[in-house]
Order: C-alpha cells, then sequence, then structure tokens
C-alpha cells in the first residue's frame, strides 16, 4: 500500500488528479474523497474552472492558527471564521450549530485524508454544539477577576455565620484543628476540579459539575452519585437564601423604623419572603453567567463587609460576664458523639461552592497555549486567601466573644441578642442590609446552574437558543416556586449538619474519585494513595454526618411548621 501511495505521489498528473487539485481546498480532505465525490455547500458551489499552475494559487497559505479551530468549548467566540471563509449563515438555512458546522467544512488546510498525529492533537478540538445557547457557557470572555468574584460570592455567605455554633459542640482544641484541617482538605479537592476541567486526552471541557461526574463514573452511577447533592446545593440554597432574606428584611425596617410610624409589622413574614423574592427573580433575568460578573462582586464585597463587622464588634465589645467555653454535653455519650458529627457537619457546610467551580471555568477562554486552569487557579487563590481571612477570625473570635451561648442561627442573631442596648442602629441596619444584599447576588450565581439545566431541555429538544420570553418565565417559574417552598419549609435553615454531610461528598470525596479515573496516576503511587484515602474518608464522614445530622434534629425537637414561617 505504502508503495502504491508513493507512486501515485511520483505519478504525472492525470485530469482527474487535476481536477482535484482546482477543488476548494476543504474538498480535497473530506471523508467524501474517498467515494471521488465532492460535496456542494451553499456558499462554494461546485464550479468547473481551468485549473490554474501560477505558484500564488498552489501554495496554500493556512490563514489561522491551530489555536483558533476551537469550538465554543475552547474559544473566545463562538464560530471563529477566517479572511477565505467569513462566518455567514449558511444558504441551506441550517438554524443549529451542529448544522452549520456540517455545513462549512472547518478541516484545517494542512490535514491529509490519512491519520496523523496532528489530527490527533487537534482531537482537542471536540464540541458540545449546545453551549454557545446556554447560559453556563454562552460568554466565554471571562478572566482572574471574574473567577475570584464568582469563587467569593459562592465560596462565602450566610453559612458562614454558623460557623462558631460548631465549636460549643467541638471545644476549642477540636474546632481549630478541624477548622484548618478541612480548609486544607477541600483547597486541595478545588485544586483537582480545576486541572480535571480540560481533558487533553478526550478533547473535551467539562463545562459543568455533573458533565464531570457522567464522564468519570458513568452516566447512570453518576446521576446516582451526584444528581440529588448538585441540585440541593443549588436549589435548596435558594430556598434558604429567601427564607434568609426575608427574614433579614422584616429585621432591617424593624430596626431603621424603630418606634416610629413606619413598621415592619404591616408585611407579614411571608410577604416580606415575597418581596424578597421578586427581588432576586428581577435580577435573575440577566443572560448568563459572565453577566452577572458585576453582581457577584457586589456580593462578595458584602459578604466579607458583614463577616468582618460582626467579628469586630463581637470582639471589641468584649465577653460576655457569664461566658462558658465548656462544650455542650449530650444527655448520653452516644448524644454526644452524634453532637460532634453534627458540628463536622457544620463546618463541612461552610466550605461549599465546589458545585460551582467548573461553571465558573467554563466562563473563561481556553486554548493549548493559554488553558483556562492558570488565571482561574490565580483566582481561586485570591479568592480563598479573603475567605480564610473572614472565616477563621469569624469563628475564633464569635466563640470568644459568647462561647457555648451562640443561639442555633449564629452570629447575625447573637449580635443583634446580646447587643441590642449598646450597639448602635446604624451598625445594626448596615449589618442588616449587607446580609439582604448579600442574600439577592448570592441567589443569582445558585440559581445559574438551575437557570442552565431548565433551558437545556428547550435547547437539546428544539436545536435553538431559548427565546427571551420563555428564558423569563423559566427563571421567574423557579424563584416562585423556591418561595413556595420556603414558606411551606422554613425550619430546613436549622438543618446546616445535616445538609453539610448530605453534600460533603461534592466538595470533598468525589473529586479525589474523578481524579482516579480520569488521570489513572500510577497503582500505589503518592498521589493514588492520597486521593484513594481522602475519598474513603470523605465518603464514611459523609456516613457519618447524616447520622449525626438526623439524630440531632429528632433529639433536639426542631419543630417543623409547614406554612408558618418565624422570624430568625
Amino acid at each position: 500500500m505504502r508503495e502504491s501511495h508513493d507512486e501515485a505521489i511520483t505519478a504525472p498528473k492525470s485530469p482527474l488528479a487535476t481536477h482535484i487539485s482546482s477543488a476548494p481546498c476543504s474538498e480535497p480532505h473530506s471523508p467524501s474523497l474517498s467515494h471521488l465525490q465532492f460535496v456542494q455547500t451553499p456558499q462554494q458551489p461546485h464550479v468547473k474552472t481551468k485549473p490554474k499552475t501560477s505558484q500564488s494559487d498552489t501554495s496554500q497559505v493556512v490563514s489561522a492558527p491551530v489555536s483558533q479551530f476551537h469550538s465554543p468549548s475552547m474559544s473566545r467566540s463562538p464560530f471563529l471564521g477566517t479572511p477565505d471563509r467569513p462566518v455567514t449563515v449558511p444558504a441551506s438555512g441550517a438554524r443549529t450549530p451542529l448544522g452549520y458546522i456540517r455545513s462549512r467544512n472547518l478541516t484545517p488546510k494542512f490535514l491529509t485524508p490519512l491519520a496523523s498525529p496532528l489530527r490527533k492533537a487537534l482531537h482537542l478540538t471536540k464540541l458540545d454544539p449546545h453551549d454557545a445557547w446556554l447560559p453556563i457557557t454562552q460568554s466565554r470572555n471571562g478572566n482572574a477577576f471574574y473567577a475570584a468574584f464568582h469563587t467569593l460570592c459562592s465560596g462565602i455567605g450566610i453559612q458562614a455565620l454558623i460557623l462558631p455554633v460548631a465549636f460549643t459542640f467541638l471545644g476549642w482544641i477540636l474546632g481549630i484543628i478541624s477548622l484548618v484541617l478541612v480548609f486544607i482538605w477541600q483547597l486541595y479537592t478545588l485544586y483537582l476540579l480545576v486541572n480535571l476541567h480540560e481533558s487533553t486526552e478526550s478533547g473535551v471541557r467539562y463545562s459543568r459539575y455533573m458533565q464531570l461526574a457522567n464522564a468519570a463514573f458513568g452516566e447512570r452511577l453518576g446521576n446516582i452519585l451526584a444528581k440529588f447533592q448538585i441540585l440541593y446545593l443549588s436549589a435548596g440554597t435558594c430556598l434558604a437564601l429567601i427564607i434568609i432574606g426575608g427574614s433579614t428584611s422584616k429585621l432591617f425596617i424593624q430596626i431603621v423604623c424603630g418606634e416610629s410610624a413606619c413598621k415592619a409589622e404591616t408585611l407579614t413574614l411571608t410577604e416580606w419572603y415575597l418581596v424578597f423574592t421578586c427581588g432576586a427573580v428581577l435580577l435573575s433575568q440577566l443572560p448568563n453567567l459572565n453577566s452577572i460578573a458585576g453582581i457577584s462582586l457586589v456580593g462578595a464585597i458584602t459578604a466579607i463587609g458583614y463577616c468582618t463587622i460582626i467579628w469586630v464588634v463581637s470582639v471589641a465589645k468584649g465577653r460576655l460576664s457569664y461566658v462558658s467555653y465548656d462544650t455542650i454535653k449530650g444527655t448520653s455519650e452516644i448524644a454526644r458523639v452524634f453532637n460532634i458529627f453534627n458540628a463536622l457537619g457544620i463546618v463541612a457546610f461552610t466550605f461549599r461552592g465546589h458545585n460551582l467551580i467548573l461553571e465558573i471555568q467554563a466562563t473563561m477562554p481556553s486554548s493549548e497555549k493559554h488553558p483556562s486552569r492558570i488565571p482561574m487557579w490565580r483566582g481561586v487563590k485570591a479568592s480563598y486567601s479573603l475567605i480564610a481571612m473572614c472565616l477563621f477570625p469569624l469563628a475564633i473570635g464569635g466563640f470568644w466573644a459568647y462561647g457555648n451561648l451562640i443561639p442555633a442561627n449564629g452570629m447575625l442573631v447573637a449580635l443583634l441578642m446580646f447587643h441590642t442596648m449598646d450597639l448602635a442602629n446604624s451598625i445594626k441596619g448596615l449589618v442588616s442590609l449587607l446580609v439582604i444584599i448579600n442574600s439577592l447576588t448570592s441567589f443569582q450565581i445558585y440559581g445559574m446552574p438551575m437557570f442552565d439545566e431548565m433551558e437545556s431541555y428547550f435547547v437539546v429538544r428544539f436545536k435553538k437558543p431559548c427565546p427571551w420570553w420563555i428564558r423569563v418565565t423559566m427563571r421567574t417559574f423557579f424563584g416562585f416556586i423556591s418561595f413556595f417552598l420556603a414558606v411551606a419549609l422554613p425550619s430546613v435553615g436549622s438543618m446546616a449538619g445535616l445538609v453539610g454531610g448530605v453534600a460533603l461528598p461534592v466538595t470533598l470525596a468525589y473529586p479525589c474519585f474523578m481524579w482516579l479515573k480520569i488521570k489513572k496516576p500510577q497503582a500505589y503511587s503518592p498521589i493514588w494513595w492520597l486521593n484513594w484515602g481522602l475519598g474513603v474518608m470523605g465518603m464514611g464522614l459523609s456516613l457519618m454526618l447524616v447520622v449525626g445530622g438526623v439524630y440531632t434534629v429528632i433529639n433536639t425537637g426542631i419543630k417543623v411548621k409547614f406554612f408558618k414561617p418565624q422570624l430568625m
């Protein structure tokens, strides 16, 4: 076969060969060449012309570098044209990305029909044709700053205020040790997720956590393991934000109005939930994840602001005169052990946001020379440095100031409870306002995976972008369904330990297993042992935390009052 190929190269040109050389440059490299049939595209109809033999015509010039032949998953623009092939709507009327690509042969001009290492290298350009129409991947113009804004907004929030509650069960030593270890552990799994986002073997960017889970575990097992946790961390967090935002809105009006004519009692707590939901739904109409970068920046600033104000004011006011640092004892030894598990679940729940890391990285451009993991990791390091500067003083300073008297709802309630008389209303009002704004902004980034999931059903079914009026309807529907559940299940915010145990594998266990499955490190190497150890430990810890959370809920008697929301 090799000899016949050489003869074909050295033999003089036949009329057929002359005709082939005059064909458009994309056609000699198409699969149809083996059958000597030329596909006529709308842009390039087949016209017989006299072959030209000038040097300027026979030497082909590649008009774009290799890195530009990338799909929406690998470049800044969904579809890149070249000078000789500008981006136009095909005359065939193709209205889908896949039909558009099929109507235009974008094979690089220097590739031969024979398989070659270069073709394998360009396997990195595999595309998901629907990415350009979905809100998470619609825009890929992000950068390290955008990544830092989104990571800060999703990684620090109202759950941080519950962190000192864990110290009431763990005490000083065990509390600090667990906080440090979980912080390092989740930072390592965050590093794994950032590096798993792009696969050099399969040529795919995993733009969503579920895509990576399905690629690692298989679609069926991936859905079983991760689907519920991902949905809860998105929809459940939005539900909790409505409860917190609505309750804090009523507190804010009570603080600001005082004894004046305007009183918060003019609206019921359910109506305050509705007011907050309307604001969240209005903000949620921004089209894609990149478009809410400014909102995430506001959310990050407000989160850092109220966390800092709360721990600084609490420490500045000094310890309570009757403070005690003795751990809360259970009625039995079993109860004490389960209380410790529940406290560890609260610590684990504090470091949420891993379910959004791949989605945030998906908003960034990427190529072989400039992979997205580099600016993404820079943004993650900057954001988690600030998160550590907020969480550690908040946990340690809050427990130092209030000891085991911290209420179950966290530091905000403790601040308003123990410093009602000696704290200016301006400080209390400012803290409440920052919590409300942060809840509104966090709703957007945690709701984006749900918006993406809902719109994907339409895109896959109808093979076209989601119209604006359908997008508005979907997001409004999601917002008010969350409002209905917040009114129906107002006690969901009191089960942070149980929620932390359920969601812990997404943060601490699954990334280790996915790294082992996809990267396939050498068996029994240090990195192999590390990931297996952390993954197994994470799954075992998750099981214990769930059991401890359920026991604590039953033992402490959390009263589940359906359709009876209560103030924080």
